[in-house]
């Protein structure tokens, strides 16, 4: 059932970017791409993944190895994954501790948890997560919905595809096996019971971000995946699956695999699914250049399994053959299996038919903000960002899709991005009004709806393709069951069919039940296309007196798609400013959302027919430039200012949005219950002619070492080449002390050859216990490295930047704020904590507040710059004394600011509660610089739902002062 959309798209021809092959990890798509003028074709990867029974469990881990896991299979097709969303499922996390069902972990404990889980998961690796949406429903106590979704891309170029031939090697790579996780993809379907707490927890996976980050850099480079004929990621099944899926006949040797401890035995070694580990193979004579390209990214890389001509899987373990099957065996899948199924008449009509106030709509679960959870996510890592998850100027209107720009790499631009999205809703029959739906109808409208946020984004719903995730209760021998899947499926096959989108790939788990509880029929439509960057619409309301519209409002699938074609004129006329796509909320809970992000409101055309509460799930809503006169639209009313006036009633936004961000607010908190202090604004100014100059160079050399937990150094890279500066990024390898040594050596002799050391953002060391840094740190006061550090700063005139985990090293380090390696003592700055109490990712105001520094060269004091921040601990601490010397001498050089460019404590603008709204520090020279805002992630075309200024012009300036 899910793959007959697919076939019979394709043979009518409407599948043109379908990229086949033997490898069927992801879902696979190529596409034309525009790369400085010049064409190419890439593959786009996608996948979706569940983990609801581990992260039912033990959140944190479960959460995390869900997105883990969803890496590695577009990651294992040899493209860089860049984009991701989640989606979540439970009851009200609100429910009070004492009503928390035996056997149970209380709903608030597994949704706050797990959302630590994935966010610590995709912060660390470095993925950026732009579209986070968790579902309220009372069937969901029954077990937690965990579901993420990727995007991978590559040159199609970089991908060989080949059947291994016998004397191939099969390499392992990457991380060492353990116990943990035995069973634990296999299970992740398991039925939960009343013991499964205390039972289970050991199958969960244990996750390790930074090393299968060093998988993606690795997987990244050309030369090395030219080398790889065929590649699986570790999931159900460990070794056994694999490496036996690799090939027809194998020779696995168990004993060569690396163990993270001993006393492992031989099935153990087979199945454990311990993550972050890849099997290539290779040709015999390309073992060793692989192994050492391995090695050059800190990575384990060795020989565990040869292929051969026989048809057999053969593993070998401590001198006796402990497993030695037939392929043909393998390949009948075991019994056939059968049932019957009963499709029941599930349709049920809803008698509730009160209209809400737009209040009742702001205030629901069901509508209401996940900021204090969304924020959690790293946004904008990788620089593609086309989208932060909230837009506007107040960054308060949720959007609907995730959408990033083409990995191309640190020297190339490209317009080329791709949208992704979700439909579904656990209530898809309306509270507002009455309607008919079954679980056919359910399934459809998921599509529909998936397509439509593509749609008012910008995509053409004839690019869009589809992956399906199913969780359904646990299928008995009762027909009844079997019928809800199957009826939810023909549902989205009949829309596949009609909107000419294909699902070619899914995902299902068939275990929500509990006791007598079952979770409620779910079929989720994930949805993904190529779109062009410049032509993508974000959500919120823009200006005034702009007329408002709705599309799709058909009553046939080509009646809708006809609509949509026309809306899609619109977009490429450069007509559209805001859409929206209608879920169960409605019309009216739609305007409400984009009315948030500029406090833009909306009146209601006095004689509209328009039924404000109707959920059809493929209605877009949208705000256009000027009015039209089409059959294909329907005109609803116009923007004004600060308010809503739907059905003759008249509400202030800012009333709505605080009614909506109270909600969840005990849950996710969004703000800081503390006393907001004034905080003096400073100003420091030194004449251009005072300023110093560094050494001619007509290309400075930047080096950017790279330490286990590095995720910045792409986007480091890239914005130093476009600034005209020469970037060397230096891995540092951890493996030994030889391998240190070795680096040590390395490093120093890129710093006598650099004019600029830039230590990028990350989680070093996996953000080391009692705070970030202290890795780099101990690594940079080697002595020839410090000696080198010195010479640049002394003799040379050389700089030295910082950027997150950057300026908690340089910190560490005492080169802030004394310019020069130094002992640190308990009245040094340092930064600490949030004291939101959690990961804060989002765009912030910075305003500078000193020019002493050669990084500011090309901006002045008292501009204002917006910038994305994602951290966890940066409050900047002192004792008052030193943060008065800091200011006296100009080293404070940043501030964080509020919309009206004031200095403030407010946590909705200063992220972290940082003493005197301090942002970023330099030395007393003001050669080297710390902050904590990414100043690097910038870009054409990021961003755009948010309004601002984001280029600082750091890197020019740094090149400038060395002209």
């Amino acid at each position: 059932l899910a793959t007959i959309g697919s076939k019979v798209l394709k043979q009518r021809g409407l599948l043109p970017e379908l990229d086949e092959s033997e490898e069927i990890n992801a879902c696979s798509i190529k596409i034309p791409v525009e790369i400085d003028g010049q064409e190419e074709e890439w593959v786009v990867m996608f996948k979706n993944e569940t983990h609801n029974h581990p992260t039912e469990i033990e959140p944190f881990g479960g959460a995390a190895t869900c997105i883990g896991g969803c890496i590695r299979d577009p990651l294992s097709g040899r493209s860089y994954v860049y984009q991701a969303m989640r989606v979540t499922g439970g009851a009200d996390p609100r429910a009070d501790f004492k009503d928390t069902i035996e056997g149970k972990l209380p709903q608030r404990k597994i949704a706050t948890i797990s959302s630590e889980g994935y966010s610590s998961y995709g912060n660390q690796i470095g993925l950026a997560t732009g579209h986070v949406a968790e579902l309220y429903h009372p069937g969901y106590a029954a077990k937690h919905l965990e579901c993420g979704a990727v995007v991978g891309a590559a040159p199609f170029s970089n991908i060989r595809r080949e059947r291994p031939q016998a004397g191939d090697v099969i390499i392992l790579l990457g991380g060492r096996t353990g116990r943990d996780g035995i069973g634990g993809a296999t299970g992740s379907s398991k039925s939960h019971n009343l013991t499964s707490i205390t039972t289970m927890a050991s199958e969960v996976q244990k996750g390790n971000a930074p090393e299968e980050r060093k998988l993606q850099r690795l997987f990244r480079n050309p030369e090395v995946t030219k080398l790889i004929k065929r590649c699986n990621d570790f999931g159900a099944g460990g070794v056994a699956v694999a490496i036996g899926e690799l090939a027809d006949g194998l020779i696995v040797d168990l004993d060569k695999v690396r163990k993270k401890y001993e006393g492992l035995d031989g099935t153990e070694i087979a199945i454990s699914e311990s993550q972050e580990r890849m099997a290539v193979v290779v040709d015999k004579n390309d073992v060793d250049e692989f192994i050492e390209q391995a090695n050059n990214e800190n990575l384990e890389a060795y020989p565990v399994a040869v292929v051969t001509e026989e048809p057999r899987l053969v593993m070998n373990w401590e001198g006796e053959t402990i497993c030695d099957i037939s392929r043909e065996f393998l390949n009948s899948n075991g019994a056939e299996k059968h049932t019957n199924v009963i499709i029941e008449d599930n349709s049920f009509e809803e008698t509730n038919s009160f209209n809400p106030t737009l209040k009742e709509i702001a205030s629901t679960l069901k509508s209401a903000s996940r900021r204090g959870l969304v924020e959690r996510f790293d946004g904008s890592i990788g620089a593609g960002s086309v989208f932060m998850p909230f837009g506007g100027i107040n960054q308060r209107t949720p959007e609907q899709v995730m959408v990033a720009l083409l990995p191309v790499g640190t020297e190339r631009q490209t317009d080329q991005a791709t949208v992704m999205s979700f439909g579904f809703d656990p209530d898809w029959t309306s509270q507002w009004s009455n309607n008919e739906v079954s679980l056919y109808d359910k399934a459809y409208n998921s599509v529909v709806n998936s397509i439509a946020k593509l749609v008012a984004s910008g995509a053409r719903y004839q690019d869009i393709y589809l992956s399906f995730q199913e969780f359904f209760e646990k299928m008995t021998e009762q027909a009844q069951t079997w019928g809800k899947p199957l009826a939810s499926l023909l549902g989205g096959l009949d829309a596949q069919i009609d909107f000419n989108s294909a699902a070619i790939g899914g995902k299902d788990s068939m275990s929500g039940s509990f006791l007598d509880l079952n979770v409620p029929p779910t079929l989720i439509s994930f949805a993904l296309a190529p779109v062009n960057s410049n032509l993508i619409i974000s959500s919120a309301l823009k200006e005034e007196d702009h007329p408002v519209y709705a599309f799709g409002l058909g009553k046939t699938p080509e009646e809708i798609k006809k609509s949509w074609e026309y809306y899609n004129k619109l977009v490429r006329d450069r007509q559209v400013l805001a859409a929206r796509a209608v879920e169960v909320g409605g019309i009216a809970e739609a305007i409400i959302q984009m009315s948030f992000g500029n406090t833009i409101g909306f009146k209601q055309k006095t004689d509209s027919e328009v039924p404000w509460y109707s959920t059809q799930p493929s209605v877009i809503i949208a705000e256009l430039k000027s009015p039209i006169s089409s059959n294909e639209a329907v005109y609803l009313g116009e923007t004004v200012k600060d308010t809503i006036i739907i059905n003759d009633e008249t509400e202030k936004i800012q009333d709505l949005l605080e009614l909506n961000e109270d909600v969840l607010e005990a849950v996710y908190p969004t703000r800081v219950q503390e006393e907001i202090l004034e905080v003096p604004d400073i100003n420091f100014t030194i004449k251009t002619n005072e300023k110093k100059k560094g050494a001619s160079i007509v290309k400075p050399k930047m080096i950017i070492p790279v330490f286990p937990g590095t995720n910045c150094e792409y986007d480091s890279a890239r914005i130093a080449v476009s600034a005209g500066i020469e970037p060397e990024i230096l891995v540092i390898n951890n493996q030994s002390e030889q391998n240190l040594q070795e680096s040590a050596q390395r490093l120093k002799k890129a710093i006598d050859q650099s004019q600029i050391i830039f230590i990028p953002g990350g989680f070093s060391g996996g953000d080391e216990p009692e705070g970030s840094g202290k890795f780099i740190a101990s690594f940079f006061r080697n002595p020839e490295i410090s000696e080198s550090i010195s010479n640049l700063l002394e003799n040379r005139d050389g700089l030295i930047l910082g950027i997150c985990n950057g300026f908690q090293a340089l910190l560490k380090l005492g080169l802030l704020p004394n310019g020069l390696i130094s002992n640190v003592t308990d009245k040094s700055p340092t930064l600490t904590y949030n004291t939101i109490g959690r990961h804060q990712s989002k765009i912030v105001n910075t305003k500078v507040s000193s020019n002493l520094s050669p990084w500011f060269n090309s901006i002045n004091v008292n501009d204002i710059f917006q910038v994305p921040i994602s951290h966890g601990e940066g409050r900047f601490v002192a004792p008052d004394s030193v943060i008065q010397d800091l200011i006296k001498n100009g080293q404070v050089a940043t501030q964080y600011v509020d919309l009206n460019g004031n200095s403030t404590m407010d946590s909705q603008f200063n992220p972290n509660g940082s003493y005197y709204a301090i942002e970023g520090i330099t030395s007393p020279d003001g050669r080297v610089l710390g902050k904590m805002g990414h100043s690097e992630r910038i870009g054409k075309n990021l961003y755009k739902n948010i309004p601002g200024q984001f280029d600082m012009k750091l890197f020019e300036s740094a090149k400038n002062y060395f002209s």
